[in-house]
């Protein structure tokens, strides 16, 4: 067994294969000590071993409401903890379902997912689960299944070693078992490593409890974002350069870069996160667009609550540390112990100062966060720590000042041996103090007490060598380092008194950790409103941070209709490049027209301006004003990048074979509520080939009602528009200039979008012009090029009866619109709807058509 000695598990594996719901009924009373895989710490649980262990009749499935999935969650640790991945199978099914999402400290999302999921078993790594060392996210688990929903109280949780947990063995058992059909899949969790993880060990256990293993490339895998956020694909977001730069992962040109202002780690975390999935619920998305423009528009709310929220710390991290139990009462666990409950009394009196600020509001959102801080338990756990911990002492920087606040923290007159052993700390250190002054004095030098945690006391000074006696110091001092003129050493004598000192620290800090364990015991069944408290400040401080970025560039807030409308929009990364304001642009896409193809030579704009579309769809999407003079937004479900002509040394794919991957991917999940931006396709092959795939490629998106935009070079495809009406055609112009000299003619580029396709042509000649190609080649090249020009047929026209039902079909999605969305009043709508007549009679090409249609 890779899991551990197979005679654990219960009894033998024939006891497995129920077939009759009296045999479950019998074993559902069963408390299994030791269930398959688990660690010998797992608490014994009830469990019913129901789990497809060949289970074959269908009535001893009905003796139970809970169904026949099993999910394996897994949570990272340190920075990336918060960051979730799970994977579950139904046994009845082979389909594996793989999630990976952030979630705050309530973890709802996973909760939402495990209630729609109805799992029998849930397997997660013994660290989470171990006696004394239980994770919230277990805790939050078992508490939701065993206490709230009673037909959940059945479900089985099974521990197994960390290490199956494991990425690399997740994505080979993907890749071994998953159905060519649906492998696609690859792509979307290449780089999601804990729903890989989350899959090795659910894999790997189904395995050991069925006995058996699934036939290769026989599983359906597929990925499913977590519910009310957009879907948005790993190589979307490196594509988008979301959190990483793709030059530099060091620098800060990123979306996240751009808005991220935030004051506090968990504001940042939250920020990442959604940037990665924003959300879809566009009354969440508006009640934050509330509380941004009342922080616009309230000077003295916006300065009152960022200065308190930069005084908080790391609120999740701190409660992480609380709530768990030490296995041994080391010093060094006693002293970060005592640290964490100095940060929790500094973190509980800046709920006062939070309330003040948030007095005045007026948007639901925020008044709603006011009403939370009015919770009687912040002030019940305050009050119980200063019955304990002297009223003065406080969170401080620098690693002196903060032993002293933990050595003096306890009030005096709780403890009387505490009290003597820190009066013996205090004479130890005025010792140190005044031998260090004896030592200055006898030789006659400059020297000062420092302190670091590493070094303890040693003593310090600034002094040129040339002073000192034969250019050395006195024999008595050791370990000496020096930096420019700065001298740091320490003798034997004070390596002594630091051992003392030490020691009697050690009896600080094991007498007041005694003290502080019995108050945190006092304060554990109030401590649940400090994960509301932390969801609050991180959620201002994002809501800050959107506030913060809008006084720094001219951005507006969006609204949320079916059209996607930006009025001289602008590239928010670009802009903090540039240092100054880019080339604004218009964007007009609806339902009605809702596929737009863009044409321009090489380095015009194409591929910046397909980027600044999705991400104004994103800023929009998390409660942000976004760069433009006007913009308003359809909201998308998935963001679907194509773009970069690169290969990948890393799955053996060519460039037109990684392209053909990402079409497929965007093919097989796109819905009507998708954006789909693409940039270049077909471009690894022959140019009849490329013309072809790309072609049959913008069929099937047009057969969807999903936002399309287009870059291309193939001005072939163009024509499309002739056939589908609902497709529009946009260039970057260019305008032509001559040389001083007047002999050479030159590109210079606007940067400006245009309608109809760019008349452009041999655009990649001009380019190779201004390298440094031979001239022959050049000139051999336009010949070439004339002559395969005159061979080509010509453009498909369009007929006057095509042009009348283009005509039509326009002026009908026009009027739809404006019955969904307009705002006019009646003499304006009139104005309105007169210029459609006069734009549709212009539209039509043959006389007398338009009395027929009045």
């Amino acid at each position: 067994s890779y899991f551990g000695d197979k005679s654990s598990c219960v009894e033998n594996t024939s006891t497995w294969n129920l077939t009759s719901s009296s045999s479950v009924r019998g074993l559902n009373s069963m408390c299994i000590g030791k269930t398959p895989l688990s660690s010998s710490r797992s608490v014994c649980r009830s469990h019913t071993p129901l789990m497809g262990y060949s289970v074959t009749s269908s009535s001893a499935v009905s003796a139970h409401t809970v169904g026949s999935v099993i999910v394996a969650v897994v949570e990272g640790r340190g920075l990336a903890r918060g960051e979730v991945g799970m994977a579950s199978i139904d046994l009845k099914n082979p389909e594996v379902v793989l999630s990976q999402f952030a979630d705050n400290t309530t973890y709802a999302k996973v909760i939402t997912k495990l209630r729609i999921l109805t799992p029998l078993e849930i397997i997660m790594s013994n660290t989470a689960c171990d006696a004394g060392n239980t994770t919230k996210l277990f805790s939050l688990i078992t508490e939701h299944f065993k206490n709230f929903i009673p037909y959940f109280r059945n479900v089985a949780f099974t521990t197994v070693q960390r290490k199956y947990f494991n990425e690399t063995k997740g994505l080979e058992y993907i890749e071994q078992l998953c159905a060519s059909e649906f492998s696609t899949v690859f792509m979307e969790v290449q780089s999601k490593y804990y729903c890989l993880a989350a899959a090795a060990a659910l894999l790997k256990y189904v395995e050991f409890i069925q006995n058996s293993v699934y036939a290769p490339k026989s599983l359906k895998v597929r990925f499913q974002g977590s519910e009310k956020t957009a879907m948005i694909d790993s190589s979307s977001a490196q594509n988008l350069e979301l959190v990483v730069n793709n030059r530099d992962s060091r620098n800060g040109h990123t979306l996240c870069g751009v808005l991220n202002y935030t004051k506090t780690p968990g504001g940042s975390r939250r920020l990442r996160s959604n940037i990665l999935e924003p959300l879809v619920d566009a009354e969440t998305i508006n009640t934050r667009l509330d509380c941004v423009q009342e922080l616009l528009q309230d000077e003295g709310l916006f300065f009152g609550l960022q200065a308190v929220i930069s005084k908080f710390l790391d609120t999740e991290q701190l409660l992480s540390v609380l709530v768990q139990i030490p296995k041994q009462d080391t010093v060094k666990s006693a002293e970060s112990k005592i640290t964490n409950l100095i940060y929790l009394k500094h973190t509980l009196e800046l709920v006062e100062p939070l309330k003040a600020a948030l007095r005045s509001c007026n948007t639901p959102l925020l008044k709603a966060y006011y009403n939370s801080l009015e919770d009687t338990r912040f002030r019940i756990i305050l009050e119980k720590i200063t019955t304990v911990i002297n009223d003065d002492t406080r969170y401080t920087k620098g690693c002196l000042s903060m032993r002293t606040q933990k050595c003096y923290a306890v009030k005096p007159n709780i403890n009387e041996f505490l009290d003597i052993a820190r009066r013996t700390y205090t004479e130890i250190v005025d010792d140190i103090a005044g031998m260090i002054t004896q030592l200055a004095e006898k030789y006659n030098l400059p020297m000062k007490t420092s302190f670091s945690s590493a070094r303890g006391f040693f003593i310090q000074m600034n002094v040129d060598c040339s002073t000192l006696p034969n250019g050395q110091l006195p024999s008595e001092f050791t370990k000496i380092t020096k930096m420019k003129n700065t001298y740091s050493f320490t003798s034997a004598d004070l390596i002594k008194m630091n051992e003392r000192c030490q020691e009697s620290l050690r009896e600080i800090y094991h007498m007041t950790y005694l003290i502080v364990c019995k108050l945190l015991n006092e304060i554990y069944e109030h401590i649940h409103c400090l994960y509301k408290l932390s969801d609050i400040v991180s959620m201002l401080d994002m809501l800050l941070s959107f506030a913060h970025a809008c006084t720094l560039s001219d951005y507006v807030r969006p609204e949320f209709t079916d059209t996607l409308a930006i009025k001289q929009g602008w590239h928010p990364i670009l802009e903090k490049i540039a240092m100054e304001k880019p080339v604004s642009n218009n964007t007009y896409l609806t339902e009605g027209n809702n596929f737009v193809i863009i044409t321009g030579p090489n380095m015009s704009g194409k591929s910046t301006y397909l980027k600044q579309i999705a991400l104004c769809q994103i800023m929009a999407q998390i409660g942000s004003y976004v760069p433009a003079e006007y913009c308003s937004f359809r909201i998308a479900e998935q963001i679907f990048t194509r773009i970069g002509m690169d290969d990948d040394i890393e799955t053996n794919a060519s460039t037109f074979m990684k392209e053909m991957k990402e079409i497929t991917y965007i093919i097989q999940n796109a819905n009507n509520k998708s954006l789909i931006i693409i940039d270049e396709l077909g471009r690894g092959t022959s140019a009849e080939e490329g013309i072809g795939i790309c072609y049959a490629a913008c069929e099937y998106l047009l057969n969807l009602k999903a936002f399309t935009l287009f870059a291309t070079h193939f001005l072939e495809l163009c024509h499309i528009d002739a056939l589908y009406p609902n497709v529009e055609n946009y260039h970057f112009e260019v305008q032509h200039v001559r040389s001083s000299a007047g002999n050479k003619e030159k590109i210079a580029y606007t940067y400006t979008l245009s309608k109809g396709y760019t008349e452009e042509k041999n655009y990649g000649l001009k380019a190779a012009e201004v390298s440094s190609l031979p001239s022959s080649i050049i000139l051999d090249a336009k010949e070439i090029t004339n002559h395969i020009a005159k061979q080509i047929l010509h453009r498909q026209k369009s007929t006057p009866e095509m042009m009348k039902q283009r005509a039509v079909y326009h002026l009908a999605m026009r009027l739809v619109q404006t019955a969904r969305n307009s705002r006019l009043d009646p003499d304006s709508l009139r104005i309105y709807l007169k210029g459609l007549k006069k734009k549709y009679e212009a539209s039509c090409p043959a006389p007398g058509q338009n009395d027929e249609q009045q």
